[in-house]
């Protein structure tokens, strides 16, 4: 059995950890923390999980908590996980990190996007938990630094297209809707509900923080340095992504070819599900699951692809796919604690 700690259980990434590992048949939660939530059991501050889970909140007191477990899921803000990462690490612990902390490979770039960052050193050790473009790397490393919820759902949507050259990078436009909850639990007026109930809108446009790292990633599935368009929006429902991804075909590249491209980059992958042309992806179809579905639309009169990706943005874009990784980290079947059909409706 693995004893695993979530650092930060209060989020809505916090919960949707402990909703999975407490139906994992090889982990057991040996510890949650949560500042405001400390002396408080996980189900009273997530009535969902009552009978699922008995555990106390307890004050993130990191020696202390590396006694008690040995993978830790760091479901923290950024900047907080930079803090406490290094002394999980030199206690000889794995740690899956949830934040953007260590998901930028080059320093400058995270501190343009973000802040000056404490643990510099780390960033040449983590590998980015992406599993169907990572899996061999995931198996060894002590810290996985598991993406942001938009990146893999564009991510995985070009994979294929960029490694065969099948598309012209620097013409890329990635236009993304997610649901309130990957704003956080935090109260804002942004996210209350007369604010998202009945509209739609952008936000953050040209700002948003979750772009380097999907240039960082498309740069080097391209094999060149790569900047692209991301408009990020938000959708009036609680929880999913769909990303719909514009780019130009290179010549020669036929229906049949980008068929066979998605076919073998994921015919094999648990998670990844590539649609026929009879259906597309929709977020209801993909909640409370750890799937990513994938269609595509090529329009010959414009020479251009439309592909279009659905996930969880608590689960695939998140949770689920933390647990994946601790998964591959811990030599288990990927699937482990992740089999359960989607939500519907």
């Amino acid at each position: 059995m693995i004893n695993v700690a979530i650092i930060g259980a209060s989020g809505y990434t916090g919960a949707e950890l402990s909703r999975i590992l407490s139906n994992h048949p090889h982990a057991k939660i040996t510890a949650v923390t949560s500042r405001q939530h400390a002396g408080k059991k996980l189900h009273e501050v997530f009535p969902h999980l009552r009978d699922l889970i008995s555990i106390t909140c307890e004050i993130p007191v990191i020696e202390t908590l590396c006694d008690q477990a040995d993978i830790f899921f760091t479901a923290v803000p950024h900047k907080t996980a930079m803090e406490i990462v290094p002394e999980i690490l030199s206690a000889g612990k794995k740690v899956i990190d949830l934040s953007a902390d260590f998901r930028l490979r080059d320093v400058a770039v995270y501190e343009q996007w973000y802040q000056k960052h404490s643990a510099p050193q780390y960033l040449s050790q983590a590998v980015y938990g992406l599993p169907e473009l990572y899996r061999e790397a995931i198996k060894t490393t002590s810290l996985v630094a598991n993406p942001g919820c938009y990146p893999t759902s564009i991510i995985l949507a070009l994979a294929p297209l960029l490694e065969n050259g099948a598309i012209i990078p620097e013409s890329i436009i990635a236009d993304s809707k997610s649901g309130a909850s990957g704003a956080g639990r935090s109260a804002a007026v942004g996210t209350l509900f007369c604010e998202v109930s009945d509209g739609f809108r952008p936000y953050k446009v040209g700002n948003h923080r979750h772009t380097p790292e999907i240039e960082q990633e498309v740069s080097v599935m391209a094999g060149q340095a790569t900047s692209l368009s991301f408009t990020p929006h938000l959708l009036p429902i609680s929880r999913g992504i769909l990303s719909t991804v514009y780019a130009t075909l290179s010549e020669g590249i036929t229906d049949e070819m980008v068929t066979a491209m998605y076919k073998d980059k994921y015919g094999s992958e648990q998670f990844v599900r590539i649609l026929d042309n009879t259906s597309l992806p929709a977020t209801q179809f993909v909640r409370g699951s750890n799937y990513c579905d994938i269609g595509f639309h090529i329009d010959r009169r414009t020479n251009r692809i439309t592909v279009m990706s659905a996930i969880d943005n608590i689960v695939k874009g998140a949770a689920g796919q933390a647990v994946q990784n601790m998964n591959i980290l811990t030599g288990l079947n990927e699937e482990e604690g992740l089999t359960g059909t989607p939500f519907f409706p």
